[in-house]
C-alpha cells in the first residue's frame, strides 16, 4: 500500500537537508542589499537557474527603480486551472562586504549569515516543496503555484507593488516565504500596516539676538507637531506613531526658518489606518507665522483576519496535524508583502524559516526545521481550490 502523500513529502525532503543548507549557504553568499539594484541581477539569475532545474519557466520583469522581478511558472500548465502566488524577496537589508563581518557558519545545526532568516532559506524552502511535489505526485497540481520574487520588499516595494497586485487579484490563496514568528515558528496571520510620513514646517529667519520677535521658530512648531504625534499612540489598540527623525534650524543665533520630521506609523486595522491618516494630515500650525507642508499615507494596508484568510490558516492546521506538526499563529507589527495580497486574495504569511535575529548581527535558522516548513508548503501547493477544501 502506497504511503500517504504528506509521508511520502517528508521522505523526499529528509534525504535532501544537506543539499538545502548548500543551497542556503549559495544564496547567502551572493549579496543583495535592496538599496544597490545592480546586485540584484546575480541573485535573481541564481534563483532563474534553480527554478529551471525544477520544471519551472523563469522570467526575470526588469524594474524601474529596483533589480526587478522574477516570475516563474511551470513548464506544463494546464489550461483553466486556478492558480496560487507563492511570494518572496531577493533583498536583504545588509550592504555589500556584510559577509567580512558576518560570515556563513554552521553551528550545533544553527545557520549564521545575513539574509538567511530574512528571507533567503525561505526561497530555499519553496524550491524543495514544488520539487518534492513533482517527484511524488503523477500529473500537476489542482491548483497552478506562481512564483513572484521581488527584490525592493525590505524598502517598501514600492517598484514592485504594481506587479504583486496584479498576479494576487484572481488568485485562489497567496503563501508568504517570509521567516516565521518566534521559536515556535509561528505562521502569520495578521500584520499592521505600515505608514511614513514626512511633515516640514517653513518658518521665518531672524536674529536670535537682535530681532528675535521679527522670526517665527520652526523648531518651536515642530514640538507642538510632535507632542500632537506622540498622543496619537494607542497601545490598548496596537495603534505605534514614532517620530524617528528630525532636522532644522541654521545656527544657535537664528530663529530657526525651517524643521522637519520623518515619522513611522503602524496599525492593526483599516479604520485605524484611515482614522490616523486623516488626522496627520489635518494638523494645523500653532505659531504665528509658520506654516506646515505634510506628505505620506499608509503605504502597506493591515493585514487582517478576513474570512479567507481563516479558512487558509485552517488549511495549514490540517496540513500540519497530517504531518505531525505542532502550528501557531501570531499577529505580526512589521509589514511584508503579505499586507498587499491580502487585500485580494487570502493570505498566510510566515511560511519561511524557524529562527531570529532578522535585520540584527545575531541572524540566523535552525536548518533541522527548514525539511519540515519546506514539507508544510509543500502540503498546503498540494490542496485542492480552497472553495473545494474541507
Amino acid at each position: 500500500m502506497e504511503e500517504p502523500l504528506p509521508a511520502r513529502i517528508v521522505d523526499y525532503l529528509e534525504e535532501r537537508g544537506e543539499e538545502m543548507s548548500g543551497l542556503l549557504e549559495t544564496f547567502v553568499r551572493v549579496e543583495s542589499p535592496s538599496r544597490d539594484p545592480a546586485t540584484h541581477t546575480q541573485m535573481l539569475e541564481v534563483l532563474s537557474g534553480e527554478f529551471s532545474k525544477r520544471g519551472y519557466r523563469p522570467r526575470i520583469l526588469p524594474g524601474k527603480t529596483s533589480g526587478g522581478l522574477l516570475l516563474a511558472t511551470p513548464d506544463t500548465r494546464p489550461r483553466g486551472r486556478p492558480h496560487q502566488l507563492v511570494l518572496g524577496h531577493a533583498d536583504t537589508v545588509w550592504p555589500v562586504g556584510t559577509l567580512e563581518t558576518m560570515p556563513v557558519r554552521v553551528e550545533e545545526g544553527v545557520f549564521w549569515g545575513p539574509g538567511s532568516y530574512d528571507m533567503k532559506a525561505g526561497l530555499v524552502q519553496g524550491l524543495f516543496a514544488v520539487e518534492a511535489l513533482s517527484a511524488v505526485m503523477d500529473g500537476p497540481l489542482a491548483v497552478t503555484p506562481v512564483f513572484l520574487v521581488n527584490s525592493d520588499e525590505e524598502i517598501g516595494s514600492h517598484d514592485s507593488t504594481r506587479a504583486i497586485t496584479r498576479f494576487a487579484r484572481g488568485a485562489d490563496r497567496c503563501f508568504v516565504l517570509e521567516p516565521s514568528l518566534g521559536p515556535e515558528g509561528n505562521l502569520k496571520t495578521g500584520r499592521k500596516g505600515v505608514g511614513r510620513f514626512t511633515i516640514r514646517v517653513q518658518g521665518q529667519a531672524a536674529h536670535a539676538g537682535l530681532d528675535p520677535n521679527k522670526g517665527a521658530s520652526a523648531i518651536l512648531e515642530l514640538s507642538h507637531v510632535i507632542q500632537e504625534l506622540f498622543a496619537l499612540n494607542d497601545p490598548a489598540k496596537g495603534v505605534t506613531v514614532n517620530v524617528g527623525t528630525i532636522d532644522g534650524g541654521m545656527s544657535p543665533n537664528v530663529v530657526a526658518p525651517e524643521s522637519s520630521a520623518v515619522v513611522d506609523v503602524r496599525v492593526p486595522t483599516k479604520e485605524d489606518a484611515a482614522r490616523i491618516e486623516a488626522t496627520i494630515h489635518g494638523l494645523k500650525a500653532k505659531t504665528p507665522g509658520t506654516k506646515l507642508s505634510i506628505e505620506g499615507a499608509i503605504g502597506r494596508p493591515p493585514m487582517e483576519k478576513t474570512p479567507g484568510n481563516e479558512k487558509l490558516w485552517l488549511l495549514a492546521q490540517r496540513g500540519a496535524d497530517e504531518l505531525d506538526l505542532r502550528l501557531g499563529q501570531a499577529f505580526a507589527g512589521g509589514g511584508s508583502d503579505g499586507n498587499t495580497t491580502s487585500q485580494y486574495a487570502p493570505t498566510l504569511d510566515g511560511l519561511g524559516a524557524v529562527g531570529g535575529g532578522a535585520h540584527a548581527p545575531s541572524e540566523h535558522l535552525e536548518l533541522g526545521r527548514m525539511v519540515e516548513r519546506s514539507a508544510l508548503l509543500a502540503r498546503l501547493l498540494s490542496f485542492p481550490a480552497l472553495a473545494e477544501a474541507s
